[in-house]
C-alpha cells in the first residue's frame, strides 16, 4: 500500500470536468457494424423504417456511425449531475486481501436509486420523446435495473412508463417492481397475456420463466398498438452505447489525472450497454493506433452469446418483430436457464461489440454463476458493497488476474465496471448462502438446435 497517499481511495472528476458529448466509437471504426435489416425485405433500416417504433433523434443516433462526439444536451447534463460523476474507485483493501502486487480499480456506477448505469441512457431516451411530445414509452427490463431507471426517467419528465419484465424477475425481484411502481410505471411479467406475440410465446412454452427476448417482443407491440407511444431498448443498439460512453469518458478523465495507463479493461456483458460505454474511449485509442490495452468481455455460462454463439443476423427479440441485427447470437429463441444475473439473459450481443470482438480487439470469457457469487461475497466483505450479480461476473475475473499476478509478481492495473449494486438480489444471495445455487451450462446440442433456426439471410 505504499502509493495510498499518492492516490486517493475515491477519484472524483469536479462537476466542470464532466464530458460535455457522448463518444460514439462506431466513428473510428474501420469496420462499420453491420446495418440493422429489415425483418420482411432483409434490406438495411431506414430512418424511416424505425421512426414508427424509436424516438426520431434517437434514429439519428443510432444510424449514425460517422460523428465521433454528440453534444450532450444541457437539460440531460443538469440531470447527470444529481449522481454523476461516479467515483472511479482503487480497490486498495481488495488488493491487501489478494495479497497481490496489481492495482485495482472500479468505476462504480450504482450511486443512484435505479441502482445501475441504466440511468445515463434513461434519460436521454425520455428526454429525446419528451421533446418529440410523445404520450410515453415502452421497454423490457430483465433483473428491473433498466425498468427502475426508464421510470426515474419518465417520473421526472412527466411521460407514462409501461415496462414488460421478464417474469422469474418479475417473481424473484419484487421490491424492484415496486421501486417501478413507485414511481409511476405500469409493470407486467413477460411473456403475458396482454399481447399476441406474449399469448404465442405462452402456447409454445408454456410455464416459462421468459427472457429479454420475450419480452422486447411485448413492448415493441405494445408501443406499435398505443398512438404517441414509442419503444425504448435499455441496451444492445448503437444509442444505447453511445449515451453509456460517459462511463468510459469519465473513468479515462479519472485515470488520466493521475497519469494512470490501464493495462486490462473488464466488463460484465448482457447485451453490451455497460461494456461497450466502458470501453468506448480506450478501444478508440486501439482503433486509431494510439494505445493498446487488453479488453475483457465477461458473460454467464448459461447465456455464452461471445464465446459459444455465432456471428450471423438474427432477431433481437424471441417474437421474430425486430430488425435483425448481426450480432454473436445463440438464436432468438435460446431461453436461458433462470439465472440470477437477469440482466446478462439475452441470446445476442450488441452489433458493435460483437464487430469489435470479431475484429480481435477484446476477447471474451464465460463463468459459472456459483463462481460469480464466491467473488460477490468475498467483495461484499473486503470492498464493503453489495455488489450486483451481473457486476459480479467482472469482480470475477478482475479477481481472478489480480491472482495470476501475484504468481507472477506482475504489477499490472486492472480497471473493471462495477455497473451496480444488489440490494434487490437478495433471492439469489439466498440460494447461495444456503448452498442451492447450481450451474446450469447449455449443451452443445441445445445450442445447435437453437442456432438451426437462424434466420436466412442472403
Amino acid at each position: 500500500m505504499s502509493d495510498i497517499h499518492a492516490i486517493p481511495y475515491k477519484i472524483y472528476l469536479e462537476e466542470h470536468e464532466m464530458p460535455k458529448a457522448w463518444y460514439n466509437v462506431r466513428a473510428d471504426m474501420k469496420n462499420k457494424p453491420a446495418p440493422l435489416l429489415h425483418p420482411g425485405t432483409h434490406q438495411p433500416m431506414t430512418a424511416a423504417d424505425l421512426e414508427p417504433v424509436f424516438c426520431k433523434e434517437l434514429v439519428q443516433q443510432e444510424l449514425d456511425d460517422v460523428t465521433p462526439y454528440i453534444d450532450i444536451p444541457q437539460e440531460i447534463q443538469d440531470f447527470y449531475k444529481m449522481y454523476r460523476p461516479s467515483p472511479l474507485v482503487r480497490a486498495y483493501c481488495l488488493e491487501e486481501k489478494l495479497q497481490t502486487p496489481a492495482k485495482i480499480y472500479y468505476k462504480f456506477e450504482g450511486n443512484n436509486t435505479s441502482g445501475s448505469h441504466k440511468l445515463n441512457s434513461a434519460i436521454a431516451q425520455a428526454y429525446y420523446a419528451k421533446k418529440q411530445g410523445l404520450k410515453g414509452v415502452t421497454t423490457e427490463t430483465g433483473a428491473g435495473q433498466w425498468g427502475t431507471a426508464l421510470s426515474m426517467a419518465c417520473a421526472y419528465l412527466g411521460l407514462d412508463c409501461q415496462v414488460y419484465m421478464v417474469k422469474c424477475s418479475y417473481e424473484q425481484k419484487p421490491f424492484r417492481r415496486e421501486v417501478m411502481r413507485t414511481y409511476g410505471a405500469q409493470v407486467t411479467p413477460s411473456p403475458s397475456n396482454t399481447t399476441e406475440v406474449g399469448r404465442k410465446i405462452l402456447a409454445e412454452h408454456p410455464g416459462t420463466s421468459g427472457s429479454l427476448g420475450c419480452a422486447i417482443s411485448e413492448a415493441v407491440e405494445a408501443a406499435a398498438n398505443q398512438e404517441g407511444y414509442r419503444y425504448v431498448l435499455g441496451s444492445v443498439l448503437n444509442q444505447v452505447l453511445l449515451h453509456q460512453s460517459i462511463i468510459g469518458l469519465e473513468t479515462k478523465a479519472a485515470l488520466e489525472k493521475y497519469n494512470i495507463t490501464p493495462d486490462l479493461i473488464i466488463g460484465c456483458a448482457g447485451g453490451g450497454s455497460n461494456l461497450g460505454g466502458l470501453i468506448s474511449p480506450f478501444v478508440g485509442e486501439m482503433l486509431r493506433g494510439e494505445k493498446q490495452y487488453r479488453i475483457i468481455a465477461v458473460e454467464p455460462a448459461s447465456c455464452p452469446s461471445l464465446t459459444r454463439g455465432k456471428y450471423a443476423y438474427d432477431f433481437c427479440d424471441t417474437g421474430m418483430v425486430t430488425p435483425l441485427a448481426k450480432m454473436y447470437t445463440l438464436g432468438s429463441n435460446f431461453i436461458p436457464s433462470a439465472s440470477h444475473a437477469g440482466g446478462l439473459r439475452y441470446h445476442g450481443m450488441s452489433s458493435t461489440v460483437s464487430q469489435l470482438y470479431h475484429d480481435g480487439f477484446l476477447e471474451a470469457v464465460s463463468v459459472e454463476q456459483t463462481k460469480v457469487f464466491e467473488a460477490a461475497t468475498y467483495f461484499a466483505k473486503v470492498e464493503g458493497i453489495l455488489p450486483a450479480p451481473e457486476s459480479s461476473h467482472a469482480i470475477r475475473v478482475a479477481m481472478d488476474e489480480a491472482i495470476k499476478c501475484r504468481e507472477t509478481g506482475e504489477e499490472k492495473t486492472i480497471v473493471f465496471g462495477l455497473t451496480g449494486t444488489g440490494y434487490f438480489d437478495m433471492v439469489a444471495y439466498q440460494r447461495f448462502n444456503d448452498g442451492e445455487m447450481t450451474d446450469r451450462i447449455p449443451t452443445d446440442e441445445e445450442l445447435a438446435a437453437s442456432l438451426a433456426q437462424l434466420p436466412k439471410v442472403e
